[in-house]
Protein backbone atom coordinates (compact mmCIF):
# COMPACT_ATOMS: atom_id res chain seq x y z
CA UNK A 1 0.00 0.00 0.00
CA UNK A 2 1.43 3.34 -0.54
CA UNK A 3 1.47 5.51 2.05
CA UNK A 4 2.76 9.01 0.51
CA UNK A 5 4.36 10.43 -2.66
CA UNK A 6 6.18 13.55 -3.34
CA UNK A 7 7.89 15.03 -5.92
CA UNK A 8 9.65 18.47 -6.10
CA UNK A 9 11.83 20.42 -8.59
CA UNK A 10 14.27 23.04 -8.44
CA UNK A 11 16.14 24.79 -10.70
CA UNK A 12 20.19 24.47 -10.86
CA UNK A 13 20.38 28.80 -11.01
CA UNK A 14 18.37 28.77 -7.87
CA UNK A 15 20.63 26.44 -5.98
CA UNK A 16 23.89 28.18 -7.41
CA UNK A 17 22.82 31.35 -6.16
CA UNK A 18 22.06 30.35 -2.86
CA UNK A 19 25.55 28.66 -2.30
CA UNK A 20 27.06 32.31 -4.01
CA UNK A 21 25.19 33.96 -1.14
CA UNK A 22 25.01 31.59 1.62
CA UNK A 23 28.47 29.54 1.63
CA UNK A 24 27.09 27.84 4.49
CA UNK A 25 23.75 26.57 2.33
CA UNK A 26 25.26 23.54 1.84
CA UNK A 27 26.09 22.67 5.69
CA UNK A 28 22.20 23.16 6.59
CA UNK A 29 20.93 20.76 3.60
CA UNK A 30 23.27 17.71 3.97
CA UNK A 31 24.41 15.65 6.77
CA UNK A 32 28.21 14.73 6.96
CA UNK A 33 27.65 11.84 4.68
CA UNK A 34 26.75 14.22 2.03
CA UNK A 35 28.57 16.38 2.65
CA UNK A 36 32.27 14.26 2.56
CA UNK A 37 30.88 13.40 -1.21
CA UNK A 38 30.00 17.10 -2.27
CA UNK A 39 33.38 18.69 -1.43
CA UNK A 40 34.43 16.23 -3.74
CA UNK A 41 33.08 16.91 -6.81
CA UNK A 42 33.82 19.76 -9.79
CA UNK A 43 31.49 22.95 -9.34
CA UNK A 44 28.98 22.08 -11.88
CA UNK A 45 28.41 18.77 -10.26
CA UNK A 46 27.98 20.27 -6.77
CA UNK A 47 25.25 22.29 -8.24
CA UNK A 48 23.35 19.30 -9.60
CA UNK A 49 24.49 17.00 -6.26
CA UNK A 50 23.12 19.67 -4.00
CA UNK A 51 20.08 20.88 -6.22
CA UNK A 52 19.06 16.98 -6.55
CA UNK A 53 19.31 16.03 -2.81
CA UNK A 54 17.42 19.53 -1.69
CA UNK A 55 14.84 18.15 -4.03
CA UNK A 56 15.02 14.25 -2.98
CA UNK A 57 14.54 15.58 1.39
CA UNK A 58 11.78 18.34 -0.33
CA UNK A 59 9.96 14.93 -1.91
CA UNK A 60 10.32 13.02 0.82
CA UNK A 61 9.36 15.41 3.49
CA UNK A 62 6.20 15.40 1.26
CA UNK A 63 5.10 11.99 0.68
CA UNK A 64 5.91 11.64 4.53
CA UNK A 65 3.23 14.67 5.12
CA UNK A 66 5.35 16.83 7.18
CA UNK A 67 7.11 19.30 5.34
CA UNK A 68 10.23 20.68 6.05
CA UNK A 69 10.05 22.45 9.14
CA UNK A 70 9.27 21.59 12.92
CA UNK A 71 9.04 17.77 12.57
CA UNK A 72 11.33 17.25 9.86
CA UNK A 73 14.39 18.83 8.88
CA UNK A 74 16.92 18.62 6.04
CA UNK A 75 19.45 17.34 8.28
CA UNK A 76 17.20 14.77 9.52
CA UNK A 77 17.25 12.96 5.87
CA UNK A 78 20.23 11.01 4.74
CA UNK A 79 20.69 10.07 1.06
CA UNK A 80 23.33 7.62 -0.36
CA UNK A 81 24.08 5.70 -3.30
CA UNK A 82 24.73 2.20 -4.22
CA UNK A 83 27.77 0.41 -5.90
CA UNK A 84 25.78 1.41 -9.80
CA UNK A 85 24.78 5.10 -8.17
CA UNK A 86 21.39 4.70 -7.50
CA UNK A 87 20.15 7.15 -4.96
CA UNK A 88 18.51 5.60 -1.78
CA UNK A 89 17.33 7.46 1.58
CA UNK A 90 18.75 5.62 4.74
CA UNK A 91 16.93 7.67 7.05
CA UNK A 92 14.92 8.21 8.99
CA UNK A 93 13.38 5.37 7.11
CA UNK A 94 14.30 3.24 4.58
CA UNK A 95 12.28 0.06 4.16
CA UNK A 96 9.78 0.92 1.93
CA UNK A 97 10.93 4.08 0.67
CA UNK A 98 11.31 4.38 -3.35
CA UNK A 99 13.39 7.00 -4.70
CA UNK A 100 14.42 9.28 -8.17
CA UNK A 101 16.58 11.64 -8.98
CA UNK A 102 17.00 13.51 -12.44
CA UNK A 103 18.90 16.31 -13.88
CA UNK A 104 18.40 17.95 -17.08
CA UNK A 105 20.38 21.12 -17.97
CA UNK A 106 18.57 23.61 -15.96
CA UNK A 107 16.69 21.77 -13.28
CA UNK A 108 16.69 19.37 -10.53
CA UNK A 109 13.96 16.70 -9.50
CA UNK A 110 13.18 14.14 -7.13
CA UNK A 111 10.38 11.80 -6.32
CA UNK A 112 9.62 9.30 -3.51
CA UNK A 113 7.15 7.00 -2.88
CA UNK A 114 6.51 5.56 0.55
CA UNK A 115 4.96 2.04 1.28
CA UNK A 116 3.75 1.20 4.29
CA UNK A 117 2.12 -2.51 5.28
Amino acid sequence: MIAGIGLDIVELSRIAALLEKQTRFPERVLTEYEKDVFIKLNNRRKIEYLAGRFAAKEAFAKANGTGIGRELSFLDIEIQTDQKGKPFIVKPLSDGVHLSITHSRDYAAAQVIIEKG
